[in-house]
């Protein structure tokens, strides 16, 4: 069994409801999730665990949330080579860069030699009911793409 971190803020609940639904999917496929805000959270807790995810909503013109500031901060400290992640979040497509953040974070986590392994999830709002599934099926095909390729 795997331990999948999720690192997420969300001002709203909207990015915590997603995060949670990921939760169900990884869970449902027998891996452990852990939550954490990212504000509670230092970058280098990510060598803990066997996978990541990172989920945040997007402030203003397309930019990272303040919580996640300080800890984008420590991931310019990181070697992330062969770490397996995927990122998430919530927007608002009224703005210019919908889900900005997102893209902010999955740059960061490529620059710093992660694996992304599956295409970024962007929900507008707070996930609708057929969003909700999406959501879980995302956490259950993030476990199977995190899987180290002898194990798939």
């Amino acid at each position: 069994m795997s331990t999948i971190l999720i690192v997420y803020a969300s001002l709203t609940g909207n990015t915590e409801d997603i995060a949670g639904l990921i939760a169900e999917g990884i869970r449902t496929e027998g891996s452990e999730a852990k939550l954490i805000l990212a504000d509670e959270c230092r970058a280098e807790d990510l060598y803990l665990y066997d996978a990541f995810l990172l989920g945040a909503y997007t402030w203003g013109d397309g930019e990272l949330p303040d919580e996640f500031l300080d800890f984008t901060d420590e991931l310019e400290e990181l070697a992330l080579e062969g770490r397996r992640a995927a990122v998430f979040g919530s927007g608002d497509m009224s703005y210019r860069i919908y889900c900005g953040a997102v893209d902010v974070l999955e740059e960061k986590l490529r620059q710093r030699g992660a694996t992304i392994v599956q295409d970024s999830l962007k929900i507008e709002y707070g996930p609708s009911r057929e969003e909700q599934e999406q959501c879980r099926e995302y956490g259950r095909k993030f476990v199977r793409h995190a899987r180290p390729s002898s194990q798939s």
